[in-house]
């Protein structure tokens, strides 16, 4: 459920065009790491599937995200559309990370996104898989932030 004032073009019945755009869009904002900012991009009453998490609402949603880039360190993403059909959007993805003890990490997944009709992510249902790598064995080296727009996708990564 969403206000009236809250929106988040581009809006659905997505095409293949406006979905890439959605896909980017999600990927800039998690490379921002600010949850507050990151849960606007959901309604209220989002419901969430993360690995064994789940959480429902914007507030639970940002205390998610606060545990999760509390713990994992240089955090930088990668998302590629998968499928595209009305209100909804698949995804697969890769993140690169290390912990506390300076251990790295691919993390590989996907995602089912489900919107409103103002453009708000009402269901997200997340699978990940963490791969321990080295830090030779990166392939994420832009500097942290937004992915720059000449930085290669995940296709083109291999991966």
């Amino acid at each position: 459920m969403s206000t009236p004032h809250e929106s988040r073009p581009p809006y659905p019945p997505f095409t293949r065009e406006t979905a890439i755009q959605k896909v980017r869009m999600a990927e800039d904002g998690w490379n921002g790491r600010d949850p507050e900012r990151v849960s606007l991009a959901y309604t209220a009453d989002s419901k969430w599937r993360n690995r064994s998490e789940f959480p429902q609402g914007r507030a639970e949603i940002v205390e998610f995200l606060k545990r999760k880039w509390e713990r994992e360190h240089e955090y930088r993403l990668i998302k590629e559309l998968w499928a595209v059909e009305g209100h909804r959007i698949a995804v697969r993805f890769a993140y690169e990370w290390h912990d506390d003890k300076g251990n790295w990490f691919r993390s590989y997944g996907n995602e089912n996104w489900e919107f409103d009709e103002h453009g708000l992510m009402r269901l997200r249902f997340a699978s990940i898989n963490d791969l321990a790598i080295t830090e030779s064995e990166r392939k994420f080296h832009w500097p942290q932030g937004r992915r720059p727009d000449d930085y290669p996708g995940l296709t083109a990564l291999g991966l």
